[in-house]
């Protein structure tokens, strides 16, 4: 009976001859019907005229494209055709009374529709965006100070006549800097509920044309690279890095206000000097033709400072360029800033007490409290805590814990015999130190590899053997160590600091063992700076002095993992030039140049 049923089934099949298949007869219906729609509907498409393409849709692409291939020369070019239209695209002025920041803040309440005609707004700033609804619409976004806002031109409020209106908007490009007047609105679209906040302007000028086609919104500017090399556009399309810029500049702030309140001095001194002294550093060298010598680049101010401790000028300070002929990393720049304060009649222990105070002091200013977060080149990621006070940390018994072993007795530390039992301690721990290997450098080898490594909350190492500060006094009650201390965060330092030496024979012996370790070949020890030692020969009251690495802070207090996002302008290497070279633009452009002379007196 099923074989029965099987055969009637198939009986009643019929052949698709388009696919060779059996299938019922409502389903072949289906299917050549189907097909039948598909032959006319290609038939109909082939024998339909072609459709004429939208001229303004094409031109618009057209324009697009020609803005994609955008280079300075073709900008040159369109700029001199609109100065010979009498459209001077460069004037000399145009008056900003409106900040944009305030702007946004003042006209958030307008309601959607509304506008106030009565209030002015002069606003000055660079074209992001540019959108048209016909020839006789069109929209900018705008941005100034970090803040952007839209702006809505119409040719009804312009005052203008159709044709004027378009050619002025026509050549107005993104990157254009202009300038806006009109007044504050809402706008009322279809498609939502609320609009937006805009400018409605009655006159836009061009100020500034932008000659480079600037980085889309879409894809950004993130090339590290170039972002250093033109902090300019960096900065107009990154709003974190104009933003790193400013609390660097709001931290400079708070620590010039914080020692101006402590009745500090703030003097200037000098950056080319004929000892590279105040730090153990390389130096940059120059030579002055006039007086035919070789100059420094300065490594610190610091003897400049002490300098006016010794003439009576009890509290100074000052924020400045320091220069070092030394490695380029993460952490290290040719050129970067400090701050350094002296203060007479105190020593590193109160010393201390205002770092702490100063520092913590900076992280609530600058970001509302004081735990940050900070993220390292390998992708750890550390919270620090700022508030005071902060762990002390005593170098030498910790050292001796860390390695198993008692160090020699601190007045021995400048020994020969020191220095054979340091070579020991680096090859049995197994720590690598760079020749020459001096007793100095050998102590700041074993503290960086079991000290500095620990130091992830703000920490300060303290009593350093004295071999390894050559300007710094001797501990008052602890043979071979001196009153100094270093301040690290995230296994940086970040700040360094003693209790000043004042005593001339000792300062002179320093020196000359500094120049001892010259002599062996270490470049960055210091020499003896004879104008110095006469100073403290005259007498220098007890004093304390501090140094601190403004763009470290900056590093970690905004985030940042290398030193050259927190620099303004970073130093790099030389760029090659992998293109042709540049024509003179007086050749490029066919005109002739105008002869000047600057007369120097």
């Amino acid at each position: 009976m099923a074989d029965e049923g099987a055969t009637g089934e198939l009986a009643n099949l019929h052949l698709d001859e388009a696919t060779g298949e059996k299938v019922s007869k409502s389903e072949l219906k289906k299917r050549k019907k189907q097909r039948e729609l598909e032959e006319k509907k290609a038939k109909k498409a082939t024998e339909a005229p072609a459709k004429a393409p939208n001229p303004l849709v094409a031109a618009q692409k057209k324009k697009h494209e020609e803005e994609a291939d955008l280079s300075p020369n073709v900008r040159h070019r369109e700029i001199r055709q609109r100065q010979l239209d009498g459209l001077n695209p460069y004037p000399h002025k145009f008056d900003v009374v409106t900040d944009l920041r305030e702007f946004l803040k003042q006209h958030a309440n307008i309601k959607t529709g509304e506008s106030r005609p009565e209030v002015e707004v002069r606003l000055g700033g660079r074209i992001f965006v540019k959108r048209s609804s016909g020839s006789k619409l069109v929209f900018y976004d705008l941005k100034d100070e970090g803040v952007s806002v839209q702006v809505l031109c119409q040719l009804q409020q312009s005052g203008e006549d159709a044709a004027a209106f378009e050619k002025m908007h026509e050549h107005i490009r993104r990157g254009d800097i202009v300038g806006i007047v009109g007044y504050p609105g809402r706008t009322a679209p279809r498609t939502r509920d609320e609009g937006e906040l805009s400018v409605f302007a009655t006159k836009l000028l061009l100020l500034a044309p932008c000659l480079h086609q600037i980085p889309s919104a879409h894809y950004g500017y993130k090339d590290p690279e170039q972002r250093y090399r033109n902090r300019f556009l960096d900065w107009s399309m990154n709003d974190k890095s104009r933003q790193v810029a400013l609390q660097r500049d709001l931290m400079i702030r708070y620590i010039r206000r914080y020692f101006w309140d402590l009745d500090f001095h703030e003097p200037e001194t000098p950056i080319l000097s004929a000892i590279a002294g105040g730090a153990t550093a390389k130096p940059f060298e120059t030579y002055h033709n006039d007086l035919k010598r070789y100059l420094f680049m300065r490594v610190a101010p610091e003897l400049y400072l002490k300098k006016m401790i010794g003439g009576g000028f009890n509290r100074v300070f000052e924020i400045g360029k320091q220069f070092r002929n030394e490695g380029i990393d993460p952490t290290h720049n040719p050129e970067f800033t400090t701050c350094e304060f002296y203060w007479a009649y105190q020593d590193y222990n109160d010393i201390m007490n205002i770092t702490e105070d100063l520092v913590s002091g900076i992280a609530k200013s600058v970001t509302g409290g004081y735990v940050t977060k900070y993220h390292t080149l390998d992708g750890q990621e550390y919270t620090i805590n700022w508030e005071k006070p902060w762990k002390r940390v005593d170098i030498i018994p910790t050292l001796e814990g860390k390695c198993g072993e008692k160090f020699p007795p601190g007045e021995q530390f400048h020994t020969e015999e020191t220095n054979a039992f340091l070579k020991r301690i680096l090859e049995k721990c197994k720590v690598e130190c760079t020749p020459p290997l001096t007793n100095s450098r050998m102590f700041d080898a074993l503290i960086g590899e079991f000290l500095e490594s620990d130091c992830i909350q703000p920490t300060f190492l303290m009593n350093h053997p004295q071999v390894m500060s050559p300007l710094a006094k001797a501990h008052r009650s602890r043979p071979g160590l001196c009153e100094r201390f270093e301040a690290f965060v995230c296994t940086k330092e970040i700040a360094n600091a003693y209790t000043e030496l004042n005593d001339p024979f000792d300062q002179r012996l320093r020196f000359e063992e500094q120049a001892s370790q010259k002599a062996q070949g270490d470049d960055e020890a210091q020499l003896i700076d004879e104008n110095f030692c006469t100073m403290l020969e005259y007498g220098m009251p007890p004093t304390g002095g501090w140094g601190m690495g403004i763009d470290r802070l900056v590093m970690f207090m905004t985030d940042n993992n290398t030193i050259k996002e927190v620099i303004l302008f970073p130093f790099m290497k030389e760029e090659t030039n992998q293109g042709k070279e540049k024509r003179p633009v007086a050749e490029e452009l066919g005109v002739e140049p105008q002869p000047t002379e600057e007369v120097t007196r």
